[in-house]
């Protein structure tokens, strides 16, 4: 962004002129955004908003959901329309019509779109009063719940839409936006609090590409509508290479490669949400989870195992019940009392620490299970692994002084990358969220707690942005997301600072002059889950794992059935120290093994003959690269064995 200094008479117009801004979309006053027609006062530091900034795109999409939102409403004159936020690399509209959209649809839409772009349609903004409102949108009711929940002063209004959408702008004020035609005719309005692009002559890279069916509000109780999803972008190289990312994102899916790769699978006998994990992707599984149990070992935590239900009271006393009764599955009533699937396993450990007298020399007392909870995940919101229903957690807890908060949340930041770098990941984006509105605790809490968080993760080298109103209702948090190798983000781990669960069950240790002390209690996951940590893996990799993860290793192909009892000999080496490997004694041809065994990306296939076992060779041919011949075996052993060891990200071969 540039920023310049505010005369009090010039508009965001004038000001990018005069500061040599290109592409200016919109103006950030006093931590507000706003039109460039807006005036500053006098004095004011005007940031402008350009086309490349994050904040410019998030402006353009908006903008372009209007468009989208004007096409269906020439095209479906009797669609109602609901609402239309920017999303992550693009946007939506949600609308409630008779059928659902078809991809020729989508097509017309997009054509609708690109000649309202093509008339430079303007866009006005309105202060409207609550009556005025309502009447103009009378035949929408979407936009009457809106606007009736904004001027009641529903705060959940505001919570449930992202900014733009929800009518509001300070309070109860209500603003429409208006897309003007340059001959003065009102072609759209919208219920909305901007900003936007000047005009729709700004969205010329933008593409529609799907749409899905989606509850109003995300509430399966409300009616169905159908959402349109597009993106947009400030140029058509840009526009070009996100579409790339997708196909990419697409060849990459977890879903897809889980099912091919023979990883897991899921069943409506069982129900949605809910993996099944086949013998290779257990492999990969337990893999991952024998690392993270002796890395948690080597860094002094100690291993709990738990029950998978727990009482009513248990969680009444955790505050789950007040705080998070709408994510956890309905009870089952036995012997006078209800029992709830575990959402979460920090009640349970928090029994453990509780039952015996602690000493402050101690602590920290550091607790991991790798426990599988159960959350009722609304069905819109499932994704395979990434977003699931039941999940299991590489979950710790840490009850410690308060003048250890600090270290230990740089210990847990130190931990998170050993283990990230063991597939090539690292903390990319380090977000630190505060108190939301919805807690429980006293403001002294909440400040000692909030206090810590920034001086750990300056400590530890990281660099954050601080996200307000979204901790946990118990305490603040560290959310930090990985990209991975087509550049998304993915949030994986979290870390948080609870001052409110020890004080809820009574906590207490004893300190060096016989006092009862409250600990400070620290909840992390470094992998998130299990499940969604091998999802991204799994697509970060493309279903390629490095050897020390792959399911097998090795196989050994037999040229011909004479060869087989070699194949097997060799096998069992491998096998012998510490590989996994098998023979392809299929009927196939060797042309078709060699096939098939690229698809399920094993890393080495290695090729047997007469030659290979007259001299106890083998020919390798990896994954990547070209067949290397006559490798002794015993060789391709001991260097396959150090690149299982060393967790190397690249083959040896």
């Amino acid at each position: 962004m540039v920023t310049a200094t505010a005369d009090g008479t010039n508009d965001g117009f004038a000001l990018a002129k005069e500061a040599g801004a290109s592409g200016p979309l919109a103006l950030v006053v006093d931590g507000k955004q706003k039109d460039l027609s807006f005036v500053p006062p006098a004095g004011a530091e005007a940031q402008i908003v350009t086309t490349t900034d994050d904040l410019g795109r998030e402006i353009m999409r908006h903008s372009t959901a209007h468009v989208l939102a004007q096409a269906v409403l020439r095209l479906y004159p009797g669609a109602k329309y609901t609402i239309g936020p920017p999303i992550e690399d693009g946007f939506y509209y949600d609308f409630d019509v008779q059928t659902p959209f078809t991809p020729e649809d989508l097509e017309k839409i997009e054509a609708e779109m690109r000649k309202i772009i093509k008339e430079n349609q303007r866009f006005e903004r309105e202060v409207v009063d609550r009556d005025d409102a309502l009447k103009f949108f009378a035949d929408q009711p979407y936009k009457v719940e809106i606007i009736e929940g904004v001027s009641a002063g529903d705060p959940t209004q505001v919570e449930r839409e992202r900014p733009g959408e929800d009518g509001a702008v300070e309070g109860a004020e209500l603003t429409f936006y208006k897309n003007v035609t340059p001959d003065g005719e009102v072609a759209f309005t919208d219920l909305c609090r901007g900003p936007h692009v000047p005009g729709t002559s700004r969205l010329k890279a933008f593409k529609l590409l799907r749409s899905a069916g989606a509850y109003w509000r995300g509430d399966e109780k409300q009616p169905m509508l159908q959402r349109i999803y597009g993106t947009a972008w400030e140029s058509k190289d840009a526009l070009d290479a996100y579409l790339h990312r997708l196909e990419e994102a697409e060849r990459r899916d977890h879903r897809k490669l889980g099912r091919e790769l023979e990883l897991y699978s899921w069943s409506d006998q069982v129900g949605p949400g809910l993996a099944l994990w086949h013998p290779n992707g257990g492999v990969v599984r337990k893999t991952l989870e024998d690392l993270s149990r002796q890395m948690h070992i080597d860094r002094g935590y100690e291993g709990v195992y738990t029950p998978h239900l727990g009482k009513g009271t248990l969680w009444e006393t955790s505050g789950h019940l007040g705080f998070y009764r709408e994510n956890m599955f309905p009870p089952m009533e036995f012997e006078g009392s209800d029992y709830f699937n575990k959402p979460m396993n920090c009640p349970f450990h928090i029994l453990i620490y509780q039952s015996r007298t602690r000493s402050y020399r101690e602590m920290p007392v550091r607790f991991s299970e790798l426990g599988t909870v159960y959350r009722y995940e609304r069905s819109g919101t499932l994704h395979g692994l990434l977003r699931a229903r039941g999940l299991t957690q590489d979950d710790s807890h840490i009850f410690c002084r308060p003048d250890q908060v600090v270290e230990e949340i740089v210990g847990c930041v130190d931990f998170l990358r050993d283990l990230y770098a063991t597939v090539g990941l690292g903390p990319d984006n380090v977000r630190f969220s505060t108190r939301p509105p919805k807690s429980v605790g006293t403001d002294a809490q909440w400040a000692e707690a909030e206090a810590a968080i920034p001086v750990a993760l300056e400590k530890a080298g990281l660099d954050f942005v601080v996200d307000a109103g979204d901790g946990a209702f118990y305490g603040p948090k560290i959310d930090i997301d990985v990209r991975d190798a087509i550049g998304r983000s993915w949030q994986l781990a979290t870390i948080q600072v609870d001052f409110q669960n020890p004080e809820r069950f009574g906590l207490e240790y004893i300190d060096d002059n016989g006092e009862r002390i409250q600990p400070v209690m620290i909840h992390r996951a470094l992998m998130g889950s299990v499940e969604r940590f091998i999802g991204v893996l799994v697509e970060h990799f493309a279903g390629a794992f490095p050897t020390w993860l792959a399911p097998v290793q090795a196989v050994l192909i037999p040229i011909a059935d004479r060869h087989d009892d070699y194949a097997r000999k060799v096998a069992a080496e491998l096998v012998a120290v510490g590989a996994r490997a098998k023979v392809d004694d299929s009927d196939n041809t060797m042309g078709a093994k060699i096939r098939h065994q690229q698809l399920q990306k094993v890393p080495y296939m290695l090729i047997v003959g007469d030659d290979e076992q007259s001299n106890g060779t083998v020919s390798v041919r990896p994954r990547t690269g070209k067949e290397q011949r006559d490798v002794p075996a015993g060789e391709f052993a001991s260097k396959l064995v150090a690149e299982i060891e060393s967790r190397a990200l690249e083959l040896s071969y």
